[in-house]
């Protein structure tokens, strides 16, 4: 099993200036696998496309991706062509990651899809995003889009893998059915091994086979005393851990929370620190020498 370590910036606040540039080029320079950057519209975090087209400019090898990027409330033709021109223009670095969108009032008007509409929406579009990278004439008439001999150019610099996030039993489902790749947050050593087993079952019952190396999660992690706040949004997203077997307190603390999840086959790992290192330079290469031994 290859084990792959990168970093995401969850919902902290836009690295400005100069500085996403430099911490992309760090996590290149220390052999760091990739970036990954979330989707809030109410939050501090930039928008995760155009930063990343911006970090990839600055690097060369770093693989880019979404922890996640909400698909209901877009265009499939205009998210194909996004994704493809990221793609294209990072030498093949792309790996999206799509999922429903969060359960808030400000997130959903944003997107202007109702709740109950998400996941209908979703399974008609990403189909459809996917035919739009690989076809050059789409036809489709569903209950959601409309397309006569669609094309979007440019097309992948190569076949994009997909990648879904979610937890509840039917985002399990629709990744087993639909995706390349399960990216979990929230969710521990423990939940993830038995969340996977659901996975491949509806793969199985699909007629498909999730890549075993194709399963990633987001670790936790923080130096300080962990937020009040956080913990209390922690324990709403899920509700039957403790907040100590979900976020680590240190490098040793994450070192072993990294092979616990590397144990039960999550071999692609996303570093969120919960609040902005004091100099990104120090925390880098401080992660780079405590977790990249972990890294095949």
């Amino acid at each position: 099993m290859k084990v792959r370590i990168g970093y995401g910036l969850g919902n902290l606040r836009p690295l400005s200036g100069d500085a996403l540039g430099a911490m992309a080029e760090g996590l290149e320079a220390h052999g760091f696998d990739s970036l990954w950057l979330s989707e809030r519209i109410s939050g501090p975090a930039p928008d995760p496309v155009v930063a990343l087209t911006y970090a990839a400019a600055r690097t060369k090898k770093i693989k880019l991706g979404t922890s996640v990027s909400v698909l209901p409330g877009r265009s499939p033709a205009l998210v194909a062509k996004e994704w493809a021109t990221l793609d294209v223009l990072s030498g093949g670095r792309a790996l999206p990651a799509f999922g429903l969108g969060i359960v808030h009032p400000v997130e959903q008007q944003a997107f202007g899809v109702e709740r109950g509409d998400r996941a209908s929406i979703f399974d008609e579009a990403l189909p459809l995003v996917r035919r739009l990278w690989a076809e050059d004439d789409v036809n489709h008439d569903g209950r959601w889009f409309h397309y006569e001999h669609m094309n979007v150019l440019p097309k992948p610099a190569h076949p994009l893998d997909v990648w879904l996030g979610g937890r509840a039993p039917s985002e399990l489902r629709r990744v087993g059915r639909m995706a390349d790749g399960w990216l979990a947050s929230f969710t521990t050593p423990e939940q993830c091994k038995a969340a996977r087993v659901t996975v491949e079952e509806a793969a199985d019952a699909a007629g498909r086979e999730i890549d075993p190396e194709h399963f990633g999660v987001m670790a936790l992690y923080t130096h300080d005393a962990i937020p009040d706040a956080f913990a209390q949004a922690i324990k709403t997203r899920n509700p039957d851990v403790e907040i100590n077997d979900l976020v680590a307190r240190g490098w040793s603390e994450l070192h072993d929370l990294c092979a616990r999840y590397i144990a039960v086959g999550f071999s692609k790992l996303v570093l969120v620190p919960l609040g902005e290192p004091r100099d990104w330079s120090d925390e880098l290469a401080a992660g780079a020498s405590v977790l990249l031994p972990l890294q095949s």
